[in-house]
């Protein structure tokens, strides 16, 4: 009686652990842009949403901005640091950036070519 428990058991582990490798895979398959920031705050009387990029990116770029309830394009028209204009975001630099519609904290940020 012992026995069949132990197996069920390690069948279970089993059947949970390539579950998971399956999810990985579909993860992976998605084509796509690779996302290339994400918001972290949004000034909603400014219209001014604050990007961590994790990649660098310059002043005249587009970026599409889809979340939950967002999706949307734009051309990036200005980048301020510490209330700064700079040409360049660097990787891993939180900075404002002018948007024209109301973007959420989590909302992901794509470059458009």
């Amino acid at each position: 009686m012992a026995k069949k428990i132990i197996r069920k058991k390690t069948a279970k582990r089993k059947v949970k652990k390539s579950a998971k490798k399956i999810a990985k895979k579909a993860v992976r398959k998605v084509s796509g842009p690779k996302p290339i920031g994400k918001i972290t705050h949004f000034y909603g009387n400014i219209k001014v949403a604050i990007i961590k990029f994790n990649k660098p990116f310059k002043v005249g770029g587009a970026v599409k901005i889809k979340g939950a309830t967002t999706d949307f394009e734009q051309a990036v028209g200005s980048i301020q640091y510490n209330h700064k204009p700079v040409k360049t975001a660097k990787k891993n630099q939180q900075v404002g950036v002018k948007v024209k519609k109301k973007v959420r904290e989590g909302d992901i940020v794509y470059p458009i070519k």
